[in-house]
């Protein structure tokens, strides 16, 4: 097994005020091909602002940084905090114009890093047996 991968960013996340876009490279433009016909995208970014060795060390957190939260080892939450600094985000599109793919909203900071988009596409295998913790 390799312990080293190679991650290179396709684009990156603007946000000013309520517009909120990712600016693809021109070299990826032609793998936008046919992403209009979906509604959603799930975006796949760098939590690029907690790149330490610190917060890369970082296992246990409050969920949602509210210390009436129970701790929990960041495998069982959705903080920025953890070993490979990886985000995912499902986000409705507005519109795509050339290389630029206008969404509603997405949390990440502007100027994180995109690494992989990927359609929506919703699996029917989840079903309804989801189970969740109280302080979701």
């Amino acid at each position: 097994m390799r312990d080293r991968f190679y991650i290179f960013p396709v684009g990156v996340i603007k946000k000013e005020n309520e517009n909120v876009r990712i600016e693809v490279f021109e070299e990826y433009r032609d793998a936008l091909l046919g992403l209009d016909d979906f509604s959603h995208i799930t975006v796949c970014y760098w939590f690029h602002e907690n790149d330490t060795p610190e917060k890369r060390n970082t296992m246990q957190v409050h969920p949602r940084k509210n210390k009436q939260n129970p701790l929990r080892g960041v495998f069982a939450t959705h903080s920025p905090l953890r070993p490979n600094l990886i985000a995912l985000s499902i986000c409705k599109i507005l519109s795509i114009k050339d290389t630029t793919i206008f969404i509603e909203k997405i949390d990440a900071l502007d100027g994180s890093p995109v690494i992989d988009i990927k359609c929506f596409i919703p699996s029917n295998e989840l079903g309804s047996d989801i189970r969740l913790p109280d302080w979701v």
